[in-house]
């Protein structure tokens, strides 16, 4: 599905505009946007956008921001009664919206206003083609998860980020460091948006259940050489750990710590390459069991989908969310991120 929006800057969506209309319903706005008191859209072409929200009203309020498919741009900011704040973030809109292999979504951008008590005063769009760009390569456990209860990191590391620094998420359900490679939707795609100086991080291990060491690292080093090429700056990224606890309630076992089927530890793999070639290195797979392990095996159920599916893999929105600021600490303390 291809949009045809405008690609000037885009009007504000007044708080008069937004109050007058029942939340049941949609009325447009100057600029191409369509408001009601619990979503936008605005009708724009594929690219970078910065998106200011003014947020307040008579009332007191708490207001959070998501875009597309369920990515967390804005975390529940509170507003006084007759306060007015502003709040600025870049957005990337791309096709498809959420996973590359899933659906194409809304065309436009579509934001969805959330929070306890939420108040939208105003909406401006504006494209940003020079923004700086976070483009993530990954799995299951990064992507835009389509659906509740499910979340991805990547997901969640938006709300992190302040103006001029976009997320671009390619990573997707399944995927291994050979299926990335070989699928024009995945790495190639990704690959085709960096742009000099943009980070690309890759994650990948959980899909990589019997691939040999010496083809691991070789899929990752073509990587990592492909966003050198294109004057992007790779981050290799270790796994989440698996919810799985040893009888003395550490996670020290093969499957927590993703050791594949081969006896491959994928991140060992990860650590030396990084090491190698000289790449920086985010060791998420020692965070998140430390984080994991911190909370012991009851509390640490919370951060996985255990109590809804029995999933000690995939995050709920909570462990999305701490697990993505812990992607963003790790940026910021390498100096990769303001």
């Amino acid at each position: 599905m291809r949009r045809t929006g405008t690609a000037g800057v885009l009007a504000l969506a007044t708080v008069a505009a937004l109050a007058a209309v029942p939340a049941h319903a949609a009325a447009p706005v100057p600029g191409g946007e369509l408001c009601t008191p619990a979503a936008c859209h605005v009708d724009v072409a594929p690219g970078t956008y910065h998106v200011t929200v003014t947020l307040g009203g008579a009332e007191a309020g708490s207001t959070s921001v998501t875009a597309e498919t369920r990515r967390a741009l804005l975390p529940e900011t509170p507003t006084a009664p007759g306060q007015r704040i502003r709040r600025t973030f870049t957005v990337d809109v791309r096709e498809p919206e959420g996973e590359p292999t899933g659906p194409a979504g809304s065309s436009g951008l579509d934001l969805v206003v959330g929070g306890t008590s939420p108040k939208l005063a105003g909406l401006r769009v504006t494209p940003a083609p020079g923004a700086r760009k976070i483009v993530l390569v990954g799995d299951s456990t990064v992507c835009d998860q389509p659906g509740a209860p499910y979340a991805g990191w990547g997901q969640h590391l938006p709300q992190y980020l302040g103006r001029g620094l976009a997320v671009a998420n390619y990573a997707d359900s399944g995927e291994s460091t050979q299926s990335v490679l070989d699928n024009p939707a995945l790495f190639p795609a990704a690959l085709a948006r960096v742009r000099q100086g943009d980070l690309v991080l890759v994650q990948l291990a959980h899909n990589d259940k019997q691939t040999p060491a010496a083809t691991y690292r070789a899929n990752l080093a073509r990587m990592v050489d492909a966003v050198r090429a294109k004057g992007g700056r790779p981050v290799l990224v270790t796994p989440v750990v698996r919810r799985w606890f040893n009888a003395d309630d550490t996670l020290n076992n093969g499957t927590a710590l993703l050791v594949n089927g081969l006896g491959v530890d994928l991140p060992a793999e990860i650590r030396a390459l990084a090491a190698d070639a000289d790449v920086p290195l985010i060791d998420l797979t020692a965070l998140t069991k430390r984080r994991v392990e911190e909370l012991g095996p009851q509390s640490s159920k919370a951060l996985y989908l255990y109590d809804e599916k029995r999933d000690n893999t995939h995050t709920s929105v909570r462990g999305a969310t701490e697990y993505a600021a812990l992607v963003d600490g790790e940026l910021r303390a390498q100096g990769l991120i303001r």
